[in-house]
């Protein structure tokens, strides 16, 4: 295949932008723990940005004698030890990292992975418009973000409300990210053409699976942004329904995750046993699989609302058991991916019950990919197993809205989810530019570092939550103040759990500095050969011709039924209970933001006139 220089630059486009972003989002993680702690209590690199910027605008102003920029008040009038600031970081932190970053890798991977496996080439116009919108709606939400007006953290529940481009921005990501995958659309009819009665290749179905999902949740977001959120930011409506954004929202919210997660499995099965030295167990077992997440990743929403009023019982249940149903693909991944494993260590001289183990290429330089893919997979064993105790109702009520959902949830997204994206946009960049990955056995070492301070970090968090402390909660500020030691508020029960989170989070934070090392090193290294696109494409052990599972539009089919016979009670639900609308909430104050106005009026007409 042809590798124009539009078609790479858009790949690679699609990888820096959001790896530079998430620089800031890592480095906001590392506050997060840091101001948990009660070790710090304001953001001193932003207190150094922010004194330097009003500096370098004051003496510009003083040079040619204008008066001063308002922009130097306002710089200087930012209050860094406010509370507010906390969630300001948590949200950029949750949205440039798991919205974000995620996208544009999911996108971008889709542009390598569907056009050279079906060995069609791209229309790189609609993949630059698939970008741009993507670019320009992640542009508009930042504005949003950076200047502090949408502190209303990654899932933005309402009545919090947040400035309109950040709504604005949050669709117009989606939609470019719609425009991308149908992009691949016609490729692949051509593809089907050209080779009647062929099996769609394992890769190109997992990223089908992977946009089906995608497409299909994103739907119940956007009529939450666009009908609800949107015109109340605007201020054409003045409440707004909570209930039904949440219902709305965790439409979405759940089966997110395997879109996050689909990336990650396509690479587990179609590359990863093969840079191991072996073979891919079974290539039915990845098509049931990904076929089974377009069944059940999205009716499973209500089991995060196990706690919401307005929704029946009977219907948390449903999804409930649905949810477990969904747990059954990822153990028919762990069955075949460590078949795989088996295969390839024998193949490469293991021998006993064991043996294969140690024959695994773990800190092999040539193949540095397989320390990505297998760290992310320990931590899952972990992330599956605290996701179980998630979606079962008792154990739920334990540990819902504590640093418990936290702790798992890095055990997913920040485990094989973060890890896969990280070594193939290495991986991509490195081929796309022509360049040597430098510093190979740094690149080796990152995952594992990681690995050590995920595992550390979401042990504190879990363990704290056992013991009640909460999630998304400036506890330096409050319950673990260092201040407040020695009185009844200071909950001392709570700090060994939230020191260890930290240690587990600086740690994260020295594997992230090292891989951006490597990465940034790559990209601005010399180039050593023309850019080329080339993926290591395992074979199939059991290649068994499956029929069924080679079509996806009967499996939608059955997927849309299941949606609307597990959705339908819920909004039903939902829609005809009794709750009053909200009005709006500013994340900084905890009055209504109309009251709040009417206030400040008041205090305005007060004031003695001269």
């Amino acid at each position: 295949m042809e590798l124009t220089r539009s078609y790479r630059n858009l790949i690679r486009t699609e990888l820096i932008v959001p790896i530079v972003l998430l620089v800031i989002g890592v480095y906001g993680g590392l506050m997060q723990v840091l101001f948990r702690a009660g070790v710090l209590d304001y953001d001193p690199l932003l207190k150094l940005l922010l004194d330097t910027v009003g500096a370098v605008l004051l003496a510009v102003d003083r040079l040619f004698g204008r008066e001063t920029d308002p922009l130097v008040a306002a710089l200087s009038s930012v209050d860094l030890r406010s509370s507010i600031m906390y969630y300001w970081g948590l949200t950029l932190h949750g949205v440039l990292n798991a919205i974000v970053f995620t996208t544009f890798f999911a996108v971008a991977f889709g542009n390598a992975v569907v056009p050279y496996f079906l060995k069609q080439p791209l229309n790189t116009r609609i993949g630059w418009l698939s970008a741009i919108v993507m670019l320009v709606g992640t542009g508009l939400a930042g504005i949003a973000m950076f200047s502090g007006q949408a502190s209303v953290l990654y899932t933005f529940y309402p009545p919090l409300k947040a400035h309109p481009l950040f709504y604005l921005g949050a669709a117009l990501l989606i939609v470019g990210s719609w425009i991308g995958a149908a992009n691949w659309i016609p490729m692949y009819r051509r593809w089907r053409r050209e080779n009647p009665g062929q099996k769609i290749p394992l890769a190109v179905m997992g990223m089908f699976a992977t946009f089906i999902i995608w497409f299909i949740a994103t739907l119940s977001v956007a009529v939450e942004v666009l009908f609800l959120l949107l015109p109340w930011s605007l201020g054409w409506t003045e409440a707004v329904d909570v209930p039904l954004a949440r219902a709305l929202f965790w439409f979405f919210g759940h089966p997110l995750v395997y879109f996050w997660l689909l990336p990650a499995y396509v690479m587990y099965y179609t590359m990863l046993p093969k840079v191991a030295g072996g073979k891919l167990f079974s290539d039915a077992a990845g098509r049931l699989v990904f076929v089974m997440f377009i069944l059940f990743s999205i009716p499973v929403g209500a089991h995060h609302q196990f706690a919401d009023p307005g929704i029946g019982t009977q219907w948390k249940w449903l999804h409930t058991v649905l949810t477990y149903a969904v747990a059954l693909p990822s153990l028919i991944t762990a069955f075949t991916i460590a078949a795989s494993l088996e295969y390839a260590g024998r193949q490469n001289g293991g021998r006993g019950l064991f043996g294969w183990m140690f024959r695994l290429p773990y800190f092999s330089r040539e193949r540095w990919l397989f320390s990505y893919w297998i760290a992310g997979l320990l931590i899952f064993i972990f992330g599956g197993i605290s996701g179980i105790v998630n979606a079962s109702y008792n154990l739920n009520m334990a540990v819902h809205n504590t640093s418990w959902i936290p702790g798992h949830f890095h055990l997913t997204v920040a485990g094989p989810v973060l890890l896969a994206s990280l070594g193939m946009s290495l991986y991509l960049v490195a081929q796309l530019s022509g360049k040597e990955v430098l510093w190979r056995g740094a690149a080796v070492a990152v995952p594992y570092l990681w690995l050590v301070g995920v595992l550390t970090f979401s042990w504190g968090m879990m363990r704290g939550g056992l013991h009640g402390m909460p999630r998304r909660t400036y506890l330096g500020a409050g319950a673990l103040n260092p201040d407040l030691q020695g009185t009844p508020l200071y909950r001392a029960d709570w700090a060994p759990y939230a020191e260890i989170a930290m240690v587990g989070g600086i740690i994260m934070f020295a594997a992230m500095l090292l891989y951006f090392v490597v990465f940034f090193g790559t990209l601005f290294a010399r180039r050593v050969r023309e850019a080329h696109l080339e993926f290591p494409v395992a074979e199939a052990y059991h290649d068994e011709p499956v029929r069924a599972l080679n079509r996806l539009a009967p499996w939608v089919a059955t997927a849309v039924v299941l949606i609307v016979l597990s959705y339908t009670p819920v909004l039903y639900d939902v829609l005809r209970s009794s709750f009053q609308k909200a009005p709006a909430y500013l994340p900084e104050y905890n009055v209504p933001e109309k009251q709040l106005q009417e206030t400040i009026r008041q205090g305005q007409s007060s004031q003695p006139t001269e």
